[in-house]
């Protein structure tokens, strides 16, 4: 959106390069029947955390909630919620050497995707050899004009596998959802179509921050003005898709085309280091502000 990425950068050198916290925007209510848990972790995926939770407090997995999943080779903090109904438990039973937990309080309600407001991110850049005052500009581009939205690559697996998959669900007809074990390769062809819609709204280049594309799924597009024209010409080569969202039981849906990070800023740790700290709302992500800035690419990291 901004031109070419100015250089290039390594990041992900260590899971303390990519730290992230989740932002609620609800306070707990402090009675319920359910157990919130704040819980940092690291190089640790959301998934096996929940179940490790699960596991501790003897229940059934799907009584752990959790309002997003997090970055596994990172620092990361995030709520989850335990259904404890009648009972109480000691924390000490939930201590584990893969988490640990910060606070805990008793909620009402269940965490769910989505809940949460957004995630705060501080992440380090390295072999970043940038002029000072070219990155300003750049930064300064980013803060008054925003990003593009895109999903980014790790909604699509692997090689973009989810993508490869999604397909030949779609031409089997068994595009169904999470409750058929479908959902990710879903959410990937859903994600996949608004990123090709992004594509054709920057090409044409009349951005503003209030335009929103589809994200599709039954129900007619609210897209209005000229880019309805491009969008239903784009779509129609995509028409196969499109019929199997309607068809998975999926509401249209709007996201915004373009993305503004919020509090932001930066400082310069070394010769070529530069740590860079925002907040984005929630299904947001942080390579789409990074990829304004440097082309990315990750070091071979050894693990123990």
């Amino acid at each position: 959106m901004h031109g070419e990425p100015l250089t290039t950068a390594s990041f992900r050198n260590c899971p303390e390069d990519f730290i992230v916290d989740e932002v609620i925007d609800f306070q707990p209510a402090n009675e319920g029947e359910h157990l919130l848990l704040h819980i940092k972790k690291r190089d640790q995926n959301t998934q096996w955390v929940a179940g490790l939770l699960a596991e501790l407090a003897g229940i059934d997995r799907r009584a752990v909630g959790f309002c997003g999943m997090k970055d596994r080779f990172a620092v990361t903090t995030q709520w989850f919620s335990l259904h404890l109904p009648g009972g109480s438990i000691e924390l000490d039973q939930l201590t584990h050497a893969d988490f640990q937990i910060l606070t805990s309080a008793r909620h009402n309600k269940k965490l769910r995707r989505g809940m949460h407001a957004g995630n705060r991110f501080s992440i380090v850049l390295r072999d970043f050899n940038i002029d000072p005052a070219t990155l300003f500009q750049r930064l300064e581009l980013i803060q008054n004009a925003g990003v593009p939205n895109y999903f980014a690559e790790q909604r699509f697996g692997w090689d973009a596998n989810n993508l490869v998959k999604a397909n030949e669900l779609i031409e089997q007809g068994k595009l169904k959802g999470n409750r058929h074990g479908t959902g990710i390769y879903l959410s990937a062809a859903r994600s996949w179509l608004f990123n090709l819609l992004l594509d054709c709204y920057l090409t044409i280049g009349a951005v503003d921050f209030a335009d929103t594309g589809a994200l599709w799924g039954r129900g007619r597009s609210a897209t209005e003005g000229d880019f309805a024209k491009h969008e239903q010409q784009l779509l129609s080569e995509w028409s196969s898709w499109c019929h199997a969202l309607e068809h998975a039981g999926l509401k249209q849906q709007r996201r915004s085309f373009i993305l503004q990070p919020n509090k932001f800023c930066y400082k310069q740790l070394a010769k070529d280091q530069f740590e860079f700290n925002f907040e984005l709302p929630n299904g947001s992500y942080a390579t789409a502000v990074l990829r304004e800035i440097a082309e990315l690419f990750r070091p071979e990291i050894t693990r123990l």
